[in-house]
């Protein structure tokens, strides 16, 4: 059995979501649905941290590893020697990999986002109910 109440004023909300708080109900069985981004709900709620940058770092990392490790092994595979030069230079290969980390952490972030939003599912796009610019709280 779940309980809702909806506000049309941002401070009565607050209000009565920290005295539901207040009253021992666990945050994980209160949801929310705000017309706006109201900062004071996840203090209240006490949210933990998404996971949304261990997709980013762990993607970041693997292009960056793989920009090296593509430029050093195309430079031993076809070498090129210049003018005595060493035939692995780092500073060039920065570039591929600076730019293979933003690649593959973008990449992964979007493949991130789409897997914790439970997306594409058409159930989560489409909210079941419209409440236009009120504030609600569900309890489960």
């Amino acid at each position: 059995m779940s309980e809702k109440w909806t506000f049309t004023d941002k401070h009565d909300f607050l209000n009565k979501l920290e005295q539901l708080i207040s009253s021992g109900i666990s945050p994980q069985k209160i949801s929310v649905v705000m017309p706006y981004h109201v900062h004071e709900v996840e203090e209240l709620l006490k949210l933990p941290p998404s996971k949304m940058r261990f997709f980013a770092l762990i993607g970041a990392m693997t292009g960056t590893v793989t920009g090296f490790a593509f430029t050093i092994f195309t430079a031993l595979h076809y070498k090129i020697i210049t003018s005595g030069k060493p035939l692995i230079s780092v500073p060039p290969f920065i570039i591929i990999a600076f730019a293979l980390t933003i690649l593959f952490g973008s990449l992964i972030s979007f493949a991130g986002f789409l897997i914790l939003s439970k997306l594409p599912s058409p159930r989560s796009i489409a909210a079941p109910e419209d409440y236009g610019n009120q504030f609600v709280i569900v309890v489960e």
